[in-house]
């Protein structure tokens, strides 16, 4: 059994064959479909070659299911999706919405892994188990 991606709205399933699928939107507000590798710091992705992407461009990501939007509560720069191992372990996974940006962060009760050469700018995952407990209070 492989990880599957699921939304944190609808509990609807994201992957289907090798790929997550978004609804996204780009600051010129045009619509489309992204397809992004569910290898967890894997940022390759495929989108048709007319919707443009600029780079540092922040992009809207929707459940293709629900429409609902994906951005991340803590950070408006991140999207949250939850991703269910062969263990059946839950962890949130949030990823950088800005074009360009390698950030993705894989937590659990494990702990953070932090990928991507940007993942250094959130801060938050940097935090101790303990402070991240007491802010969210």
């Amino acid at each position: 059994m492989e990880n599957y991606f699921i939304c944190p709205h609808c509990r609807g399933h994201l992957k289907v064959g090798e790929f997550i699928i978004f609804r996204i939107r780009n600051q010129e507000r045009e619509k489309g479909l992204l397809l992004l590798h569910p290898e967890i710091g894997n940022y390759s992705s495929i989108k048709h070659p007319h919707f443009r992407i600029k780079e540092g461009e922040r992009i809207d990501f929707f459940c293709p299911i629900c429409m609902q939007s994906l951005d991340a509560a803590m950070d408006e720069n991140l999207v949250h999706v939850i991703m269910v191992d062969e263990k059946d372990k839950v962890h949130d996974i949030y990823f950088s919405r800005i074009a360009g940006e390698q950030s993705t962060y894989q937590v659990s009760e494990e702990g953070v892994r932090a990928t991507g050469e940007h993942s250094y700018r959130y801060t938050y995952f940097k935090m101790s188990d303990d402070m991240i407990r007491f802010l969210k209070k």
